[in-house]
């Protein structure tokens, strides 16, 4: 008996709606089982990972200096919540593929063909933006910060506080490295081509500056640290545009 051969767009576009939100909660559910299982795993080394996501931090706090719980529950709610932002994280290949699979039937052979690069690069892209802001951004300006603090005020920050400022300054990067995906996407479709895109150069730039002081902290340390990276991306996403430009003239 020959197996039933995958549906195609048109098909797809028969289905009831109710055989696609079907489908959609299977999906879902594996994702939300797979955070549910990491989750487990990692609640135990919940205090580990907020020692690890605080180091930055605390090399920078003075000798006399440490960090405080302002509310009573905090202690345990903190390293909880980021517990789950870690998993979040973790299984984030895992979330794409699966919105993939829920996506990808949908799509013709030559979107298939595009797409699934977009996907990975996508996905390396922002973890690649989280470990910038972590490894680079975050001490930096957690250094600016404390080097003008007045002598009289000793630094000690709420971990409530850290902690969003630290998730803030995450995501910020995380989607912001993904200029080089969204300018490929819009050249893609044809929105726009990279001959345009280099002659607003000068107001992209202007752009990625002011998208940087409204994202980040009021310093000019962490808004150059976003805006300089942004300007470099989508640098990047051009040149990849032209190369994808010059294989469609040749086809």
């Amino acid at each position: 008996m020959s197996a039933t051969p995958p549906l195609g767009p048109e098909e797809l576009k028969e289905m009831p709606i109710t055989a696609h939100l079907i489908e959609l909660r299977s999906h879902l559910v594996r994702i939300v089982s797979l955070i549910l299982g990491l989750f487990l795993v990692l609640v135990y080394f919940s205090g580990n990972l907020y020692e690890l996501l605080s180091a930055p931090l605390r090399a920078q706090l003075p000798a006399n200096a440490s960090m405080i719980a302002t509310d009573i529950t905090s202690n345990f709610m903190v390293p909880i919540k980021l517990t789950l932002f870690v998993c979040v994280f973790l299984a984030m290949p895992y979330i794409l593929h699966q919105l993939w699979q829920f996506i990808a039937p949908g799509l013709y052979k030559h979107e298939k063909k595009i797409a699934v690069p977009l996907l990975i690069s996508s996905v390396l892209l922002f973890y690649a933006g989280v470990a910038f802001a972590y490894f680079v951004t975050l001490p930096g300006v957690l250094h600016f910060f404390i080097l003008f603090s007045p002598d009289s005020v000793i630094p000690m920050t709420d971990i409530n506080s850290y902690l969003s400022f630290a998730l803030k300054l995450f995501l910020v990067f995380g989607i912001t490295f993904e200029i080089p995906v969204a300018t490929l996407l819009l050249i893609l479709a044809g929105f726009v081509t990279t001959q345009s895109l280099s002659e607003k150069r000068r107001y992209i730039i202007v752009g990625c500056f002011a998208v940087a002081m409204v994202f980040t902290p009021p310093d000019a340390l962490s808004m150059l640290m976003l805006a300089i990276p942004m300007w470099l991306l989508f640098e990047l996403g051009l040149f990849f545009g032209r190369f994808v430009e010059g294989q469609r003239a040749s086809d």
